[in-house]
């Protein structure tokens, strides 16, 4: 079909163009071969009159005008794909439905472990893909390439719907027989000890590294950083390193480690972690069931 003289089976082909910005890895997501696809670029320079993609040293880069038909070019898409896929009713026993999930290691353990054996049961048709979280995320999460991402708050899209799930602290995790005796600890002693910290090569420093930074500067010696929130109770046994972790995840590791938890005796932030998904999205039945699924589960939390 052609529209203003565009044959719009080209807009996927430029979608995956735009965001990919190589021709052969968007002919591996097309699966057509990158002869076929270096064809259809020509197509869509000469429609565009504009080469759309360039070599900028050993980058290529997008020109100003494909920049600008990155989001539009992804609406339209995430539009008709909608209103496809969208079907009036949702029966769980029956429905064949993939849906993909941005979340942490953190979320996944403390939360999204029960939804999964949840949807096992009661929708053995339904496949999930979780995904890590990325500097990429929010653009996939506005596209549509994702149909829900869970993250902090203070991360969320203004133009998105979400629902708070749940709210977390942070507690401070050390081997069983680390010196620090008491209960809870002063700043002044927090900071007298080696850390394990929190460091993402695709999202950079953890929420709690980055407020510590900003409210304290730097003055705690991180001896180890690490990428998985997991890792991090590991990382004091047998030490006397001090792992600032969110308190639903360190306490997990009671009885499975020898360790145990300090109370940090100073103010520390508090994290409410939000479920987001695209608005387009909103009325689709399979979407809203999956929705009610994490819901649920965070609704059967503690309170902390």
């Amino acid at each position: 079909m052609r529209y203003q003289k565009l044959d719009l089976n080209l807009l996927a082909a430029l979608k995956a163009l735009l965001t990919e910005r190589n021709v052969t890895r968007a002919g591996e997501q097309l699966h057509v071969t990158q002869s076929a696809m270096s064809g259809i670029l020509s197509r869509l320079r000469e429609y565009f009159d504009d080469p759309l993609i360039v070599q900028v040293g050993r980058k290529m880069e997008l020109t100003p005008l494909a920049e600008s038909l990155l989001v539009p070019v992804s609406d339209i898409l995430l539009r008709i794909n909608t209103t496809i896929a969208t079907r009036p009713s949702f029966t769980p026993a029956t429905a064949e439905r993939h849906f993909s999930l941005v979340a942490s290691d953190y979320t996944t353990s403390v939360l999204l472990i029960d939804v999964l054996r949840r949807v096992h049961n009661e929708a053995p048709g339904i496949s999930v893909e979780l995904r890590t979280p990325s500097d990429a995320a929010a653009f996939e999460l506005e596209s549509g390439d994702v149909d829900f991402i869970i993250h902090p708050q203070h991360q969320s899209s203004t133009s998105q719907p979400g629902e708070v799930l749940f709210e977390d602290t942070y507690t401070i995790v050390v081997d069983a027989n680390h010196p620090h005796a008491g209960s809870t600890m002063s700043l002044d002693e927090y900071l007298s000890w080696s850390h394990v910290g929190f460091k993402s090569g695709s999202t950079g420093l953890s929420m709690y590294e980055n407020w510590f930074l900003q409210t304290h500067g730097d003055a705690r010696r991180i001896e180890v950083y690490n990428h998985n929130f997991h890792l991090m109770p590991h990382l004091v046994v047998g030490t006397t390193r001090l792992a600032t972790m969110h308190t639903r995840l360190a306490e997990k590791y009671i009885g499975q480690l020898p360790v145990r938890l300090i109370t940090p005796g100073f103010d520390t932030p508090r994290l409410v972690e939000l479920l987001q998904w695209h608005k387009y999205r909103d009325m689709d039945p399979g979407s809203i069931w999956l929705r009610q699924c994490i819901v649920d589960a965070a609704r059967e939390l503690h309170s902390i």
